[in-house]
């Protein structure tokens, strides 16, 4: 069992995001530390990147901030190592399929392992391409996270089989961000997803309250914030800190229910 799936094992997760650099790489630090101590069993850092085409416009604007400031893949992978001095929460990357490949497969992944890192996002990877990295990955004992959206039915069962970590289930059509009403059939496509596999589902975009989070938690296995704690970074800053811990505290206790 992966590292990433031992975490649903007893009980149901909160998985919260944050982009690399955003407002600096030791406040990144600082507030995954932070979303640590309030309860969240997995931190999904997004490395930051000119076109990240499955964003809305807040993570897009903190992917903006972070690259105004000069942080690259070396400093993240650099944060992540200063993380692990002090915590040993699951780590995922979300990042993109060119920046990857620029930095070259087995470099990359070989740093993954060597500074602790879990798992990795790629939403422009097609499940077709998926083989090119898979097998390195799967070397360095790095999951590849697996999207399923709503339009994806008829490859469900395709995509779930080959799954590991967890699978990272789009509650919503359109890009990342808050929204007040979700309105996708989410159990059928669960109950899809578990006649293949028993790897966790983890349902994102768009749940930003402590309701959705619950109403997500009786169906799936975890919940996915990003959109959310991005804007509490962007109105507080450096001063996020606390704002972040009672946040992410309330969401982790509404999926305990």
């Amino acid at each position: 069992m992966s590292r990433i799936t031992e975490v649903f094992q007893d009980e149901k997760a909160f998985i919260g995001f944050l982009t690399a650099g955003d407002p600096s790489k030791e406040k990144t630090i600082e507030f995954i530390l932070a979303m640590d101590s309030a309860g969240a069993d997995l931190i999904e850092i997004g490395i930051p990147f000119s076109d990240p085409i499955a964003e809305g416009p807040v993570i897009q604007d903190a992917n903006l901030r972070a690259l105004s400031k000069g942080i690259n893949t070396d400093d993240i992978f650099d944060l992540v190592i200063d993380v692990r001095k002090k915590s040993d929460i699951p780590l995922i990357f979300l990042t993109y399929i060119n920046p990857v490949f620029y930095y070259g497969y087995e470099k990359f992944f070989k740093k993954c392992k060597d500074v602790g890192l879990n798992g990795i996002v790629i939403p422009d990877l097609p499940y077709e391409e998926k083989e090119e990295i898979s097998k390195v990955a799967k070397s360095y004992d790095v999951d590849i996270i697996s999207l399923i959206a709503p339009t994806s039915k008829d490859r469900i069962r395709m995509i779930a089989k080959d799954a590991t970590g967890f699978i990272y289930l789009v509650s919503s059509m359109g890009v990342t961000g808050v929204r007040s009403e979700i309105k996708t059939d989410l159990e059928e496509i669960i109950v899809e997803i578990r006649n293949v596999t028993d790897v966790p589902v983890a349902v994102g975009f768009g749940i930003n309250t402590p309701k959705q989070a619950e109403n997500i938690s009786k169906i799936a296995d975890g919940v996915i914030v990003g959109s959310a704690i991005i804007k509490i970074i962007e109105e507080y800053g450096n001063d996020s800190k606390d704002h972040l811990k009672d946040y992410v505290s309330r969401m982790k206790n509404a999926t305990r229910f």
